[in-house]
């Protein structure tokens, strides 16, 4: 199976696939790569048969609780290079569903290689400089916020920097990385206050989630830290709406916040790198918005910022079209 498996990321990454899916009905094997959104078929051997159970072994998954959608992380070496693997498994009825999640480490690359509107760059670099206060990246699933906070991270120094995720996407050696475990009892709200106990500088939350962890996230941000984190929206208001019903105070909201940004990924045009379009919310912004319920009227808002991508060449409009309707 090792080879197989060798096999199998080599074309992945050839082809810069992010995911290999591999689904099992009543003993028939098929094999999917996802490459920049779209399906591609792999021809299936008879021996990947065996090739799901070796995932579920390599992932550390409980093989007598296959009822139970499972998730598990790995590292392989593939060509002396160190890949980091998701590996989740879902069972049906009538099929098993396996899907092998590449945590590319292409990740580690310069934010201005992802970030190409400079002067919003500037913005992100500017808001952390400062020593507390919340700074959110918002978006769908898929959206890039992840790879958004890494990226900005990597290039901090000096700073002492803690994660929380759920799970470790990439492994990093400039800051300590916290891996959510609920059956043991850590959850994001006591990794929280666990790690305001190591006199961090920033800390970055991997995804608001609930109202716990809306509300630790806020008081960290208001004990003198400063604090990254992600949230599902669909626009930059949007985000602050979400914590509100979360049950966060409207004041406290206020008077931490810093930036908000909503983006979206698109592959840059003639390239296989991936770009964001950010729409972002500064002190000012944000002010306005809390003082007026609404936003100023120069905002550019995501729409805008993605017709600006499409007339510099970024990206195809094509790729672009569901989200300027």
């Amino acid at each position: 199976m090792e080879n197989r498996l060798n096999a199998l990321l080599r074309l992945a990454l050839k082809h810069n696939a992010s995911d290999i899916h591999i689904t099992n009905k009543q003993n028939e094997i098929a094999i999917e790569m996802r490459i920049d959104d779209d399906i591609y078929k792999v021809k299936s051997e008879p021996k990947d048969i065996r090739l799901l159970k070796y995932l579920q072994y390599l992932a550390n998954l409980d093989i007598g609780n296959l009822i139970r959608p499972q998730t598990g992380q790995f590292e392989w070496v593939v060509d002396d290079k160190i890949i980091s693997l998701r590996f989740a498994l879902i069972h049906d009825v009538r099929m098993d569903n396996g899907v092998l999640r590449i945590l590319n480490e292409d990740i580690k690359e310069k934010s201005e290689s992802l970030i190409l509107d400079h002067p919003q760059y500037d913005s992100f670099k500017k808001a952390l400089l400062k020593r507390t206060g919340l700074l959110i990246f918002s978006g769908p699933t898929g959206s890039g916020k992840t790879t958004t906070i890494y990226t900005l991270l990597n290039g901090i120094k000096n700073r002492k920097i803690f994660t929380i995720e759920d799970p470790i996407e990439i492994r990093f050696d400039s800051y300590i990385q916290i891996m959510i475990n609920e059956n043991i009892g850590l959850t994001y709200d006591e990794a929280i206050k666990q790690v305001l106990r190591h006199d961090p500088d920033i800390i970055m939350i991997g995804e608001i989630r609930d109202e716990i962890t809306a509300k630790m996230a806020i008081r960290a941000a208001n004990t003198g830290h400063l604090v990254i984190t992600s949230l599902h929206a669909g626009s930059s208001k949007l985000a602050i709406e979400r914590l509100l019903e979360l049950g966060v105070e409207k004041g406290q909201l206020r008077n931490v916040l810093i930036g908000i940004a909503n983006q979206r990924l698109y592959k840059l045009n003639n390239s296989h790198k991936k770009i964001a379009v950010y729409e972002s919310m500064n002190d000012e912004d944000i002010a306005y918005y809390f003082m007026y319920g609404k936003l100023p009227d120069n905002f550019k808002d995501l729409k805008k910022r993605i017709k600006d991508a499409i007339a510099k060449g970024y990206i195809d409009s094509k790729e672009a079209v569901k989200d300027i309707i």
